[in-house]
């Protein structure tokens, strides 16, 4: 088996030839130089075509993708500046854009199959929903599901295809499942001698490296790596990783390829914006902000606002007031069959309801193991007599990576002793993950 990557200096040139081959009014547009548009724009792996179309010509190509597989139709380049705090404006929303299979079909690749991960090929299946193979109405391709009855490409699946073609946006998180569907793409790919293309995209989670290392025991789909809770990776980076650290099952006469296009001009200190909601229940920024920390309420009775207008956006409970605020749970399609349906929680929401960015003083980034270990103390002083905190003990586990977690906080241990327990394992993945990172950390002055 053999790992490309597309070399920081060509992805440069690239930059420079993509605006020059683009129309005049968009030439106009960005007549500086090179050197500020790179420092201005991300281009995603998916954008780079000229890159990565001759690797399809002649194959038979299936996508994995779902709705966030969007390839930008023009650019507006900007002198874009850092702040004290790291933080880097993105480029404008994607307001004229085509999907990966779009383009491909108009730019006659013989695409022969969609692969889709968990929420489906359009994003709207809700967090655990099966989702059915079917025929995709528009351009009459077989779309086969990766959260049905299997959560592996089959040989049956991939009857058809010589080249494999990821493009998914991730947040960065290890119990987020798209992580584990790579895996088994790649997986299957390498069994059956398909090579394997991933169209990187930016980590919006991508300034932190934080929380237990997953230990063996507690691998499941959400989460199957021996890596942090936090991992700052991409998932371009991890696909080489999954490789390199030999943790997919490949067969030594594989003669598959991975070759990762990466994003030009990343960096992973930058706040990165997403243009499109990943899922049902992470629909904006904040969310995507508040989802590590508040994830791991799903395996406890407090409800983190699916079923609300705020999902990942608050805690809350029907009979300990955690918070002033009251909203009521109703089932919608995003969540389907939300915890404490139809009842109305004392809740604490953690965005302001008119810019849904999250509030100052509750300002919660990375892992917040301090809102963990409050929250379970506020629960526990709080309680009627039958309320139980951990009401999915093994699930918290599995999100967690191990039961050490759950137990610190049955145990009284307070959030600075839990987070050090952790240090020396971070210190020794940092170490690991160092060979497979494409990206600077931070801005290079």
């Amino acid at each position: 088996m053999r790992i490309f990557i597309v070399l920081w200096y060509s992805l440069c040139v690239f930059a420079g030839s993509y605006y020059a081959n683009a129309s005049a009014t968009l030439t106009e547009s960005v007549h500086a130089s090179n050197a500020v548009v790179a420092k201005a724009e991300l281009i995603m792996g998916a954008e780079q075509l000229s890159t990565y179309l001759p690797l399809l010509e002649g194959k038979r190509v299936g996508l994995v993708v779902n709705q966030s597989a969007l390839l930008r139709e023009f650019y507006v380049a900007r002198d874009v500046k850092f702040t004290d705090d790291s933080k880097m404006d993105m480029a404008a929303p994607y307001t004229n854009s085509t999907h990966l299979l779009d383009k491909l079909l108009a730019k006659d690749i013989n695409v022969t199959a969609v692969l889709s991960p968990e929420h489906g090929f359009r994003g709207d299946k809700g967090a655990g929903e099966k989702v059915n193979n079917h025929i995709d109405a528009k351009t009459g391709l077989p779309i086969f599901s990766l959260y049905g009855k299997t959560k592996k490409p089959t040989p049956e699946m991939l009857s058809d295809i010589d080249t494999l073609v990821f493009d998914i946006q991730d947040v960065g998180v290890r119990f987020y499942t798209y992580l584990s569907t790579l895996h088994y793409v790649i997986e299957a790919a390498f069994e059956n001698n398909i090579d394997v293309i991933v169209l990187d995209r930016p980590n919006p989670n991508g300034r932190f490296v934080d929380g237990p290392i997953l230990e063996s025991a507690f691998s499941s789909f959400v989460g199957m790596h021996p890596i942090p809770v936090l991992h700052g990776m991409t998932l371009g980076e991890l696909a080489n990783m999954i490789l390199g650290e030999k943790w997919a099952n490949i067969p030594a006469d594989s003669t598959s390829t991975l070759t990762v296009i990466p994003i030009s001009n990343y960096v992973k200190q930058q706040i990165y914006s997403l243009p499109v909601s990943p899922s049902p229940n992470l629909p904006n920024d904040a969310a995507i902000t508040l989802y590590p920390t508040l994830c791991f309420f799903e395996g406890t009775d407090i409800s983190v606002g699916r079923g609300t207008t705020f999902p990942f956006q608050l805690v809350g409970h029907p009979t300990v007031p955690i918070g002033d605020d009251r909203i009521t749970v109703k089932a919608n399609q995003a969540a389907p069959s939300p915890k404490h349906e139809d009842t109305e929680l004392y809740a604490s929401l953690l965005v302001n309801t008119n810019t849904h960015k999250v509030i100052k003083n509750k300002k919660i980034e990375g892992l917040s193991i301090e809102m963990i270990v409050n929250t379970y103390k506020q629960f526990n002083s709080m309680k009627k007599k039958d309320d139980v905190f951990f009401t999915r003990p093994a699930f918290f586990d599995k999100l967690a990576g191990t039961d050490r977690l759950r137990e610190m906080l049955e145990n009284g241990v307070n959030a600075k002793q839990i987070r050090d327990s952790w240090q020396q394992d971070l210190e020794g993945f940092k170490r690991k993950r160092h060979s497979y990172l494409l990206y600077p950390e931070k801005e290079q002055k």
